[in-house]
């Protein structure tokens, strides 16, 4: 049996690799063409020691000078010593470049394009087979008859041929603007990735997740994940935008919420002029229960203004979660891959 391996570089670029439970990680990279940095494979250096962000494995034999009892309760591990019992995702510390991989273009074609509204269009691209991602995760798209290309996250879940994605119409911008113009189902298109530091981990306590404006279409790929494979934690969802228009795919939520016990969410929108009936940001919608005495999984996606609202709101209310993961992107499709 094969067990698919993450592997995740400090550069944000992450591999898909297959290893058996009777080789070790860092031989089934090299089988890849993946050079993890080792200066032996006897568990004595330290120099592949990475971290195992989820996953069951066997961890070897190794000295306490190459990973001692404090980090391997931590969730590091040696690559040279690992042998999987599940699917794994290991962030590997070194570059892709260090460890001599290329990025992976893929292309693809165009399926369909969709306005869900003034401000927002969805699009679909179609690959020959499944690309792995994990959900949160972003590509990078070429945008057709430019050699410019903008990076957005996955809204629909991994392991389906179909890619969707969300994206802010922006009247000058340059992919809105071809997807307004000239998009044409059937046309060539190539996306390069995956990469990323924000993704779903391993659910081991509540969630709360954070979206802005499109910012909501990683969690869509999160909560399609979850509705496949289930969940024992409560997650909550607060979703916020600047006007009524930007309010899109709440329907996709509304059904998650029928697919998902535990799953709640709110809306709610900042302008002053706004008829929806939840108003503010989402800082003024976050109740006390959902960050569950600070014993919480924080996700937050959204512009720069809206990540740096919601640190400084955590730290003068005296939280600080289990865990912080963030995403800030521009309105262009810019990603600042950040995570934390």
């Amino acid at each position: 049996m094969l067990h698919n391996i993450a592997l995740n570089f400090e550069d944000g670029l992450t591999r898909f690799i297959a290893c058996s439970p009777e080789e070790t990680v860092a031989d089934a990279s090299f089988r890849a063409g993946i050079n993890i940095p080792m200066d032996c494979r006897d568990g004595a250096c330290g120099t592949c020691k990475c971290h195992v962000e989820s996953g069951d494995f066997d961890a070897g034999s190794y000295i306490d000078d190459a990973l001692t009892e404090q980090e391997f309760a931590r969730g590091y591990a040696l690559a040279c010593q690992i042998r999987p019992a599940s699917d794994l995702v290991i962030s590997v510390a070194a570059s892709s470049a260090a460890c001599r991989i290329k990025s992976q273009a893929v292309p693809v074609t165009l399926a369909a394009v969709e306005r869900l509204s003034d401000t927002a269009i969805a699009f679909t691209l179609e690959a020959s087979s499944a690309m792995p991602f994990l959900p949160g995760q972003y590509v990078n798209v070429t945008v057709p008859g430019t050699d410019r290309a903008r990076s957005y996250s996955f809204s629909s879940a991994p392991g389906e041929t179909a890619l969707s994605f969300l994206v802010r119409d922006i009247p000058q911008g340059v992919m809105s603007s071809f997807l307004r113009d000239r998009a044409t189902p059937g046309m060539p298109v190539t996306v390069a990735g995956p990469a990323g530091g924000f993704y779903l981990r391993e659910i081991v306590r509540p969630m709360l997740f954070l979206a802005g404006g499109t910012g909501l279409a990683p969690f869509l790929s999160m909560l399609a994940k979850i509705a496949a494979t289930g969940c024992a934690q409560p997650v909550h969802l607060i979703y916020g935008v600047t006007n009524d228009a930007d309010l899109v795919a709440v329907d996709r939520l509304e059904a998650f919420a029928q697919r998902i016990p535990g799953f709640t969410f709110a809306c709610c929108v900042a302008a002053d002029a706004s008829e929806y009936p939840r108003k503010g940001y989402v800082t003024a919608h976050i109740d006390p229960a959902h960050l569950n005495g600070g014993d919480v999984d924080i996700y937050l996606c959204g512009p720069p203004p809206m990540v740096e609202a919601v640190r400084g709101w955590l730290d003068r209310q005296g939280i600080t979660p289990a865990s912080f993961h963030f995403e800030k992107f521009a309105p262009s499709g810019l990603i600042e891959r950040k995570a934390a």
